[in-house]
């Protein structure tokens, strides 16, 4: 069983920076991907980002592009989100997410993490 620990989220004003990071408790088959979606109260979880485990190959959705970066660290079995020039209308819970390459939509994943919260203020 794969489990995903995510970490980083918090209180930041417009405009601030984030990294979130998600760690994986064992090795992903390299044909994998890891991936961040995020849903806002009301709202249905959406892609932000994902990344191939094996050659670092990413995607991110038009509204993150130019202000988020995906990457992961192999050795430390870890994929990072680094949120700069943060909205408002950033504000979710982000979740990371593992499965088969790619991963464009909340269907595909095989493995969640438990969620953290990210809150922009304005």
């Amino acid at each position: 069983q794969v489990q995903l620990v995510e970490s980083g989220g918090g209180l930041v004003q417009a405009g601030g920076s984030l990294r979130l990071s998600c760690a994986l408790n064992k090795s992903i088959l390299s044909s994998w991907g890891m991936a961040w979606f995020r849903q806002a109260p009301g709202k249905e979880r959406e892609f932000v980002t994902s990344i191939r485990w094996s050659s670092g190959t990413t995607m991110y959705a038009d509204s993150v592009k130019g202000r988020f970066t995906i990457s992961r660290d192999n050795a430390k079995k870890t994929v990072y989100l680094q949120m700069n020039s943060l909205k408002p209308e950033d504000t979710s819970v982000y979740y990371c997410a593992a499965g088969p390459a790619p991963i464009t939509t909340p269907r595909e994943p095989k493995y969640w993490g438990q969620g953290t919260q990210v809150t922009v203020s304005s």
